[in-house]
């Protein structure tokens, strides 16, 4: 069998293996053509980590200190005894690159930054209903870590190491301001010297800036999810529902390209359900039938190893735009346009966010649903009215992945996820959009202070578009960036030409 260009070079990855497991030593592959990923690339990570941490923290670390992360627990749901699919806690995935649950591992602060993954001892009944209980020398040679213990050795192996400071993770996410909670043990805090404020920042930081390897799988999720994306351009037509559009994503990135996982809750919003910015939740499931003058906004990425891409296309559920349509879509089109245009290492997000609202105010200007000057529009905020979220996030292991408030960020915005400078290395989406909200638009028109800017007979025939929003996953790279979801079709007429066929 030919091997597929995306795996050319790792001839060491025993394919024969792969025949029976997703695992062989030193690689995760689903066979076909699905990318292989070599698992060096979470040691390269651990070395990483332990590298920053000496070279900042030097005097403070101590002989004999250790990281220490637990990784997810599987659990049941609710009083029910099913358990849900088990997804690894991302901070300890990045770190040691295993998926299974009722882990720790330890990481030395040492120049070998030597892991010890400690892994549960199962009970001899797991082999009936979950399959082999496979040995300790099993997994370390699959996960490329130095030993492999039972977690209830863990406590006794730190002992016998003299352990003098334990390093483990808490901190809040800015996201959702949930703090994340550290390793939790018996004995733990009792037995040891434990630090729990110099690594989050720094393991956070770290996941901020991409290695070639991570870039590398987060590329094939992209480009899994671009395909898919047209895939189900090409199957829309009035009268389906919005779910049937989000089962034709699902099976096409799982059957062709691998991805059991979604990175989030996949958003098919169609008709005026296109201006509901997270669409698709429990409460609201995708459950429409797409209209004659549906406009379609589908927000959907695929997961791979973990990582995650984060799309979104919009298009008319007919393939031929509308005048109106045509308006909004080219204005957030020039959006994200002149946003590529100027992303770079050194530049602003802040900044950036503020051009995209200045391109879609423009374009509002222009068509005459907004009347004034442009600079009265952007100081009266007339542009969180249409484009009411932030220009994009981190994108990795998390669809909004960690460090948006880290290093040289601003204070917080608006809703921007991140006000940091850029910097090589960051995968981030830009996300533009331009919205028809009925209550937002309502509150701007209840206020004599922006009621003015609107010309409501222009506003009126726009309303039932819904929204329009163009997503794409940039990597930043040292002279400029790199749209890693190019190969979509965004111009009007692209689309138009894509549909038609």
């Amino acid at each position: 069998m030919s091997v597929h260009p995306r795996n050319q070079g790792k001839d060491d990855c025993c394919e024969k293996t792969h025949l029976d497991c997703q695992y062989s030593p030193g690689y995760y592959w689903l066979g076909n053509n699905t990318l292989k990923v070599p698992l060096v690339l979470h040691k390269e990570n651990r070395q990483r980590l332990v590298s920053q941490i000496l070279s900042k923290h030097k005097d403070q670390i101590k002989e004999n200190s250790f990281i220490l992360l637990e990784g997810g627990k599987s659990t049941m749901q609710y009083d029910t005894d099913h358990e849900p699919l088990f997804k690894q806690e991302r901070y300890f995935f990045w770190t040691f690159g295993s998926d299974i649950p009722d882990c720790f591992g330890i990481v030395g602060l040492d120049e070998n930054a030597t892991t010890i993954l400690c892994i549960p001892k199962l009970p001899a009944e797991y082999a009936t209903w979950m399959g082999e209980i496979r040995p300790k020398e099993y997994y370390k040679s699959i996960f490329l870590v130095d030993q492999v213990l039972y977690v209830d050795e863990m406590m006794d192996y730190l002992k016998s190491k003299n352990a003098s400071t334990i390093y483990t993770i808490l901190g809040t996410n800015t996201d959702s301001g949930s703090t994340f909670v550290e390793p939790q043990y018996p004995g733990l805090r009792e037995t040891f010297n434990v630090n729990n404020t110099l690594l989050f920042p720094e393991i956070a930081e770290c996941r901020v800036i991409k290695s070639p390897k991570e870039v590398e799988v987060i590329r094939y999720c992209v480009d899994a999810s671009v395909s898919a994306h047209k895939h189900v351009m090409r199957k829309v037509k009035v009268g389906l529902k919005e779910y049937q559009c989000e089962s034709e994503f699902l099976h096409h990135v799982y059957n062709e390209w691998g991805c059991r996982n979604v990175g989030y809750t996949c958003i098919c919003a169609a008709n005026k359900n296109s201006a509901v910015l997270h669409y698709g939740h429990a409460g609201e499931p995708n459950s429409a039938t797409i209209s004659e003058n549906g406009f379609c906004l589908f927000d959907m990425g695929a997961e791979y190893h973990s990582y995650t891409a984060d799309i979104t296309c919009s298009f008319p559920a007919t393939g031929k735009f509308s005048p109106e349509q045509r308006v909004v879509y080219q204005a957030v089109l020039d959006a994200s346009v002149a946003v590529m245009e100027a992303m770079r290492p050194g530049v602003c997000w802040v900044d950036m966010h503020k051009l995209a609202e200045r391109c879609i105010l423009a374009a509002l200007l222009k068509a005459g649903i907004l009347v004034g000057d442009l600079q009265d529009l952007i100081a009266n905020k007339i542009g969180s009215v249409f484009f009411p979220h932030g220009l994009g996030h981190f994108l990795g292991l998390d669809t909004h992945d960690v460090g948006g408030y880290l290093g040289d960020c601003q204070p917080k915005v608006h809703s921007l996820r991140t006000t940091r400078t850029l910097k090589a290395g960051m995968v981030i989406t830009s996300e533009p959009g331009c919205y028809f909200i009925n209550h937002l638009l309502t509150q701007a028109l209840s206020n004599p202070e922006t009621a003015k800017f609107f010309n409501t007979t222009e506003l009126d025939k726009y309303r039932n578009i819904g929204g329009v929003r163009i997503e794409d996953d940039i990597l930043v790279t040292e002279t400029g960036c790199d749209n890693l979801s190019k190969n979509l079709p965004r111009t009007i007429d692209e689309i138009e030409a894509f549909m038609l066929k």
